[in-house]
């Protein structure tokens, strides 16, 4: 696999590769979230206090995220289906290898789905059991205006995240507070009837103790 050229983003720990993914990557992983979704389909969670998020969702890997009224966690089962979640596609550990260089693969792999006027709100990835394990996301279909700004507060800036992209947040930026403000409809042809698909992968916890398990 070859390295994609790293743009800097002006925001220490914030990486980005633009089009990390070529058309025909971007084809044959959309194939493979779509096999995966057909075993394990997305579902609207629900925060704790009962709201529907606008996103759907769904997992792929070991663990899982959820969100539901007993909390956010990572389980091992698809909270509907109680079915385990598909594994990770290849490539995408390969990104992650060759991206972060981090010594663990991911064992978690969160997708979102994205149509019309879904968004997420600003937050931070803090359910981890290590806060200084990368978090790497990978973009497909319609741009999304990706918010970030420092975990402290303060100021945010906004960047364009179209089909192939792949950023993560690492080192000072991992607990960067984050969110989609809106997706540019039509900007990508990639999913049918537009939209946007989000992959996100974690190190959700630590290698010893997930092989004690």
């Amino acid at each position: 696999m070859i390295t994609p050229r790293e743009i800097d983003t002006g925001l220490e720990g914030f990486r980005l590769w633009p089009g990390a993914l070529d058309a025909k990557a971007q084809q044959a992983l959309l194939a493979e979230i779509r096999a995966a979704v057909a075993d394990s389909p997305f579902y609207r969670p629900v925060t704790p206090g009962g709201r529907p998020f606008s996103v759907r969702m769904t997992n792929l890997g070991p663990l899982g995220w959820v969100s539901d009224r007993d909390g956010y966690r990572y389980q091992t089962t698809h909270p509907v289906s109680g079915r385990p979640w598909p594994p990770i596609p290849p490539v995408l550990l390969d990104l992650w290898r060759d991206l972060t260089g981090w010594p663990e693969p991911p064992d978690a792999c969160l997708v979102n789905l994205y149509r019309d006027e879904a968004k997420m709100g600003l937050h931070q990835d803090r359910d981890e059991a290590d806060l200084t394990a990368p978090v790497l996301s990978v973009s497909l279909g319609d741009t999304a205006v990706f918010r970030i700004g420092p975990a402290e507060g303060g100021a945010t800036r906004s960047v364009r995240l179209a089909s192939g992209d792949v950023c993560a947040l690492t080192g000072p930026a991992r607990l960067a507070r984050h969110g989609i403000d809106r997706l540019l409809p039509g900007s990508s042809q990639l999913l049918d009837g537009g939209g946007r698909i989000n992959l996100t992968l974690r190190r959700a916890v630590p290698v010893e103790r997930q092989t004690s398990r």
